[in-house]
């Protein structure tokens, strides 16, 4: 099959060309390499399975040639990570609502089936103990910055589901739960490949607020997995699905867990929310997945633990070093 994957070169999205290579698919990348790098398609560039371009879902020609000559769509690319998000509030907005825009008119207009990509972010501030797929959304204001990556992707969703409702467009939707894995970078607030960084240098590892909201850390090549599960099952059409690990951890134990398994000597500082990202900052209290519909429409559940992921990322930095 001919898969185009916008965001391609991204965390995910390479690890995705892995596994759609390795199952014999030939893939096209868009990506322009914001967040993205070409080094996460190392092992595929100059081959004949992948053809990387570069350039942007916003570019609607150059996107709508592409899909013109694929099968499917998975459509990952967008203006990701905290830091980004607060600093770039509108290229965020533009990307993620713009871009999906753009994919989901191309792929009406040639009957391709898309693999929309949305994220735990639309849950908003909702700290209920299993988060399903229906709950509400519950946001702070408008203006707050911080929500408008949350805003984007629920706008991301409801095209994508109008398009399958309205037009019969073959749209399958995801959200991704904080996913974590090798070649995840800390640049962009990404807090677990951010840890094992400082704490493989024995540096102070920096908590902002105070270390008490949880989450759930999921393992890219996990979520992997169920993204191609998903992406190739009759019953998953028309869909949103959560796509995460429900085991839950506090930030602080979160910081303990990396040192003691990297034995690093490093410290634990804190820095309160309103000097890294700004007055008016608001966070999530705690995050965690309902993962029944997955498990029920596709078998799927996760297989690697915490200390997999830290043993993982821990391996790809120090090659990095390496090299």
């Amino acid at each position: 099959m001919r898969i185009l994957i916008t965001g391609g070169a991204g965390f995910i999205g390479s690890h995705l060309t892995d596994r759609l290579v390795a199952d014999g698919h030939k893939i096209t990348i868009l990506d322009n390499l914001a967040t993205g790098r070409k080094e996460n398609l190392s092992a595929h560039l100059g081959g004949e399975s992948v053809n990387f371009v570069e350039g942007s879902i916003l570019d609607l020609p150059l996107l709508d040639g592409l899909i013109k000559e694929t099968d499917y769509v998975f459509h990952l690319a967008a203006a990701v990570g905290v830091f980004n998000i607060v600093n770039h509030p509108l290229d965020s907005l533009m990307t993620n609502i713009r871009g999906t825009e753009n994919v989901l008119e191309s792929a009406h207009k040639y009957s391709k089936p898309v693999f929309v990509t949305s994220s735990s972010e639309v849950y908003g501030k909702n700290v209920s103990d299993s988060l399903k797929e229906s709950d509400d959304r519950i946001l702070g204001a408008p203006i707050t910055l911080r929500w408008s990556y949350s805003e984007a992707k629920a706008i991301d969703e409801s095209l994508a589901y109008a398009y399958w409702v309205e037009k019969k467009l073959e749209t399958r939707i995801v959200r991704f739960f904080n996913t974590v894995g090798p070649r995840q970078l800390g640049a962009y607030g990404m807090v677990v490949p951010r840890f094992v960084q400082f704490a493989l240098k024995n540096e102070p590892i920096t908590i902002y607020g105070n270390g008490q909201q949880t989450r759930c850390f999921g393992h890219v090549l996990d979520a992997v997995d169920a993204v191609v599960r998903i992406a190739f099952a009759e019953n998953t059409i028309g869909k949103v699905i959560n796509i995460g690990n429900d085991f839950e951890i506090s930030i602080n134990d979160l910081a303990k867990k990396v040192i003691a398994d990297t034995n690093s000597k490093s410290e634990i500082i804190y820095v309160p929310y309103e000097e890294a990202y700004g007055d008016g900052f608001e966070d999530m209290e705690r995050r965690v997945p309902n993962i029944e519909l997955i498990k029920s429409l596709v078998g799927w559940e996760p297989k690697r633990d915490l200390s997999s992921m830290i043993s993982d990322i821990a391996d790809f930095l120090q090659n990095k070093e390496l090299k």
